[in-house]
């Protein structure tokens, strides 16, 4: 009996545990969406857990009990950011019938993120260049990559497949393809490039039927 009501206190506690963890990682989330703009506005080098609460609904003290510094606090915003963006264009890749149908709803979302969401993917390259330099990002920037060549590879699979062929290339060499024609576009828009947008999606219009 003893042991019996030992093992329900310990599934109480464990049930507990569980429910604090939830809770604490629910707060860094809703903490990071609040980081985010700042975050995107002024790069990693120039943005201080200081800057950033003035920049929030948040205290200071609040960003330093969630995180241990700066360094988690943006490994946790562009984790969150980047977990979104990899499934940005699932229900295309699910529902397209054809290859045109996938191109069109496939640039159509490129277009969007590019034009509307510049700062967080400045910010995800900002990261990825820290990392070269930062070993705390690397965990991160690598299992990011990852996902992010994954998702490409839906693309380009779902593509090739309603031709009846197969991708020509790795994953890692389309990934890199088309992340290194995104990178570029980026680059151009946020100079004030008004041919940046249209530029990339008449490439990738170009590209993909030659690797897919």
């Amino acid at each position: 009996m003893a042991r019996q009501v030992t093992g329900a206190a310990r599934r109480v506690a464990d049930a507990a545990e569980v429910l604090r963890d939830e809770k604490f990682n629910a707060r860094r989330v809703e903490l990071a969406e609040a980081a985010l703009e700042t975050l995107g506005e002024l790069g990693f080098a120039r943005t201080s857990l200081r800057e950033i609460a003035q920049n929030s609904a948040f205290t200071h003290g609040v960003f330093h009990y969630y995180f241990s510094d700066k360094l988690d606090l943006i490994c946790c915003c562009v984790r969150h950011y980047k977990a979104k963006c990899v499934t940005r264009y699932d229900d295309v890749v699910a529902t397209a019938t054809s290859r045109d149908e996938l191109t069109e709803g496939f640039l159509a979302k490129l277009a969007a993120t590019l034009q509307n969401e510049a700062r967080m993917h400045r910010l995800w390259y900002d990261l990825r260049s820290q990392a070269m330099f930062e070993a705390a990002f690397r965990k991160d920037v690598l299992e990011i990559d990852k996902s992010l060549e994954a998702m490409i590879w839906r693309i380009a699979s779902r593509y090739a497949e309603l031709g009846g062929k197969r991708p020509a290339s790795s994953s890692a060499a389309l990934y890199a393809l088309f992340d290194g024609l995104f990178q570029s576009a980026l680059l151009k828009h946020l100079a004030g490039d008004k041919t940046a947008i249209p530029e990339l999606l008449d490439e990738v219009r170009r590209l993909l039927p030659t690797v897919c």
